[in-house]
Parts: structure tokens; sequence; C-alpha cells
């Protein structure tokens, strides 16, 4: 039977340090190559400011309430106002309109008022002017006084009483509009600033750079 030589052993290689390379090896030139590379900088997380819910005050909550009383108390006063002229305007349309319309004449009236009256309430949250729209509203609101109190009665009461609702109505609207203004912030304008402009290159301004040696 054949004889079974004994199995040599393998040898430990030679392993490289890594933190520690030899001179002239690959890893060794890498490292001098990462050394001259400037370091990374670290980035800075962003620190996202958590809201927190800002409680209302007694004071604002108060506010809130009555500015909510006022409008609530304007509508009310608009519409009884709409449904006291609606029988004078109708009477005025009587004579001088088609019996299919005569019902819906005073929303000639109205109409424009209350859509210039909601231009007016839009311009007031967006904190904008609206003197069209107030134009039209006191337009419209004095042609419903007048075209009532041609109906009423020519005494001092009949005028007031003709001439009360039209009024009532503009001055809640304006208490209303009022209140929406006072309730919002006042919002920031920037102030433009105007670049001052250099003044203009004079030439004969500048100073001689040597100096003129006249002849003798």
């Amino acid at each position: 039977m054949e004889e079974q030589l004994p199995r040599a052993t393998p040898t430990a290689r030679d392993e490289t340090s890594v933190n520690t390379p030899p001179a002239g090896t690959p890893l060794w030139n890498l490292q001098e190559l990462t050394a001259e590379l400037p370091p990374l900088k670290r980035l800075r997380r962003g620190h996202r400011k958590v809201r927190e819910r800002k409680r209302l005050s007694a004071l604002q909550v108060t506010s809130c309430l009555i500015a909510t009383l006022a409008a609530v108390i304007a509508s009310a006063v608009s519409f009884f106002s709409g449904m006291a002229a609606y029988a004078p305007l109708r009477v005025i349309a009587t004579s001088r309109v088609q019996s299919g319309i005569v019902a819906w004449w005073p929303l000639l009236v109205y109409g424009p008022w209350l859509v210039a009256s909601l231009s007016v309430l839009r311009a007031a949250l967006h904190q904008r002017r609206a003197v069209h729209s107030w134009c039209m509203i006191l337009l419209f609101s004095s042609i419903a006084i007048l075209l009532c109190v041609d109906q009423a009665p020519k005494t001092l009461l009949g005028i007031t009483a003709a001439a009360l609702p039209g009024l009532a109505a503009l001055a809640c609207f304006q208490q209303a509009v009022r209140q929406i203004t006072m309730t919002r912030a006042p919002r920031r304008t920037m102030r433009r600033h105007r670049s001052r402009r250099s003044p203009l290159h004079d030439p004969s301004a500048e100073e001689p750079t040597g100096t003129d040696v006249s002849a003798p």
C-alpha cells in the first residue's frame, strides 16, 4: 500500500497593516491622496421650530364675540331694511313695469348694493381700499331712500320713517366693516429705498495727472 505523505500546513501570509501600510503600496498612495483633500463639512440639520398653538386670551375672545355679534345684527338690520323698502319700491314699479316682473324690480336697487357690500367685505379681509364699492353703496342707498321718501306721506314723521331703513342699513354695514378691520392685525408696509444715483462724471473736474512744461 502506498504510504500517505503528511500534508504541509499552509504558512501565514504577510498581511499589511491597514492603518500603517508600507510606503509605495497602493494603500499607502490612497492614504496620501485622501490626506491632501479638505475635510468634509458636516451638514447642519435644520432645526424646525415647532409652532405652538397660541391660546387666545380673554380679551381676544371677547373681541371676536363682539365682532360676530355686530355682524349678525348688521345682517338682520339690512334684511329688515330691504323688507321695509320692498313695498314702496314695488308700488313705484307697478304703474311703469310689466306685471310679470314687478316683484323682481326692487332687486335692481338692492342687487348692486348687495354686490358692492360683498366687495367691501372682501377688501376689508385683504386690508385693501374699496373706494369704488363704497361709492356704489352710497349711490344705491341714496336711490332707495329717495324712492321710499317719494312714496311716504309728506310729513316729518312720514319722511323719517321712510328714510330710516336705508340709513340704518348703511350705518350698521359700515360698523360691521369697521369691526372686521379692527380684529385683523395691520399689514406692515415695506419702505421703498430709492437708490441714489451717482453724480455725472465731469471730465473737467479731474485733476491733471502730470504737470505741463511750457516752452520758454
